[in-house]
């Protein structure tokens, strides 16, 4: 089966000791490629490491809201250089966490439209994470996708009809292995309605196992029990979520076609910063 795991962090210590097998594991399941996403500056510095040392990894850069407090003009300079390896092909992962709030939701939201800028700079799609934030992450987003953003809502936990919002702003929505929980009714009502060509899928590994591996440690060899969940929901075959899945990863992230330098920007990032008050985000 054709796959590709979009969320990952791999570049983890709990990997430090196994990851060639679990690259390895990876590639008997079907993973064609996978994405490894940056948390903060020393993950997103260890994303782009291994993307240039394992050709079935690429890497994305940023800052989690967790990590929004440390948000600093030289955090945004050393990302933009990150940014511009050949081996990153989006920003992320950021957005807001009103969950755990584990830095202030000014600095949170300070940091979100900087890396979201900074994105729309760069030519490059967004990896959004939201978790009880879902009205300030949605008024952001709207009025960065009428700059020209892409992205995706990545480890997606909302309901049907925050999908449906995403679905029409023209951003993707990553299913994780939640959707294989049995108590998941919202999710599987969202993996089962979501056109098929907006849905990405991911471990966001070494978190979120699926249901067989519950408690245990996350790797991206298990995106295939979440394809086949999905799958299951919407009464096709594996193969055929695979298989558009795995379209929809190149057609939003294109790693194939990622220059050296980085690419052109296809987003208007005057607009953004008019929103802005004319200001770039720091």
């Amino acid at each position: 089966m054709q796959l590709v795991d979009t969320h990952t962090h791999l570049d983890f210590e709990q990997y430090d000791t196994d990851r060639e097998a679990v690259l390895q594991r990876a590639a008997e399941a079907g993973v064609e490629w996978l994405l490894d996403v940056g948390t903060d500056l020393t993950s997103s510095r260890r994303a782009v490491s291994l993307a240039a040392t394992e050709l079935r990894v690429w890497a994305a850069v940023g800052l989690h809201p967790h990590e929004a407090a440390s948000w600093t003009a030289k955090a945004q300079a050393e990302l933009r250089a990150l940014a511009r390896h050949p081996r990153v092909v989006a920003i992320g992962e950021t957005g807001l966490d009103y969950y755990r709030d584990l830095s202030p939701r000014s600095r949170q939201r300070e940091a979100f439209e900087a890396q979201l800028a900074l994105a729309l700079e760069l030519g490059l799609p967004l990896i959004v994470h939201d978790r009880e934030a879902h009205e300030d992450v949605l008024s952001i987003l709207r009025t960065a996708v009428s700059a020209g953003l892409r992205g995706v809502m990545h480890c997606f936990s909302g309901g049907p009809e925050l999908a449906r919002q995403l679905v029409e702003l023209g951003m993707y929505v990553g299913i994780a292995g939640p959707i294989t929980y049995p108590r998941a009714t919202a999710l599987a009502e969202v993996a089962r309605t979501v056109p098929l060509e907006r849905l990405l899928i991911e471990t966001d590994c070494p978190y979120l196992a699926p249901q067989a591996y519950r408690g245990r440690r996350n790797e991206p060899a298990y995106v295939r029990l979440v394809a086949e969940r999905v799958a299951e929901l919407r009464g096709i075959t594996p193969q055929e979520v695979g298989r558009v899945t795995s379209r929809n990863a190149r057609d939003l992230f294109r790693p194939s076609s990622r220059p050296a330098g980085g690419r052109p920007p296809i987003a208007s990032v005057e607009g953004w910063h008019e929103y802005r008050g004319k200001q770039s985000p720091v």
